[in-house]
């Protein structure tokens, strides 16, 4: 009796895991080649994935954002690179706004107020940005940090949807909702809705498909799955210790 409940158990076991791996590759989107990879000489634009083992960011170049903001009419990143003027990079997050506020640490995390931003409907949402003087690897060195080289097709188009990202009064300014976790760092009111289905690392994820970059949304659920499916199926690494981006391709 103990063996066939053994045994049952077993199959349901591989069973599911069988679903999950359907479910996984049913989902994943394959990324647009004509964006990503650049090709071979062709100008490109470094960013990086920054996961803090709870929560995943992406960290952009802030003149090279300025001079695509200017170019191309997106005007929260406009205003963002002349804030943080002094600053070369911006590492930039979105999240639920009462848990994101209150959690600079996984140490300090809340179980009551993470169950209400995945299980309550209508969670608003904000944006944490932050200045960095140094690259995100020599910033982020207690974090998991991955290097993305965008053509510049690519990166542009990951800017219109982070620029888009960002909630506007009626002036058209971004909403300031006072100071941040870490550092030289500012929340503003973003677009969208957090829930179970769309977290942190699925507004990551997103940007990255518009640059052109493969990704899936259930891997993306925890960033630990979103810097996996990175490794997997674009091939890339992280950082190695002089901080070089290094590649499978």
């Amino acid at each position: 009796m103990v063996g066939k409940t053994a045994r049952r158990m077993g199959l349901a076991s591989v069973a599911a895991l069988a679903l999950a791996a359907v479910a996984v590759i049913a989902t994943a989107r394959p990324g647009d080649r004509t964006l990503w990879p650049p090709q071979p000489g062709a100008a490109t634009v470094r960013i990086w994935v920054v996961s803090h083992g709870w929560h995943a960011g992406v960290a952009i170049p802030r003149a090279s954002a300025a001079a695509a903001a200017g170019r191309y009419g997106l005007p929260a990143l406009a205003q963002l690179a002349a804030r943080f003027e002094p600053y070369d990079w911006l590492e930039l997050g979105w999240g639920e706004e009462r848990f994101y506020r209150s959690t600079p640490t996984l140490a300090s995390l809340d179980l009551g107020l993470a169950l209400r931003a995945l299980f309550s409907p209508g969670n608003r949402s904000v944006l944490h940005v932050v200045g960095l003087h140094a690259s995100p690897e020599a910033v982020f060195r207690g974090s998991d940090v991955i290097a993305i080289e965008l053509s510049e097709a690519g990166f542009t188009r990951l800017l219109a949807q982070l620029d888009a990202t960002f909630a506007r009064g009626e002036n058209g300014a971004v909403s300031d909702l006072g100071g941040g976790l870490y550092g030289a760092s500012r929340f503003f009111r973003a677009d969208g809705s957090f829930h179970l289905f769309r977290v942190c690392n699925h507004w990551v994820a997103d940007l990255l498909a518009a640059g052109g970059l493969p990704t899936a949304p259930i891997p993306s659920l925890l960033p630990q799955g979103l810097m996996l499916d990175l490794r997997w199926r674009a091939g890339l690494l992280p950082a190695g210790p002089a901080g070089a981006t290094s590649s499978r391709r």
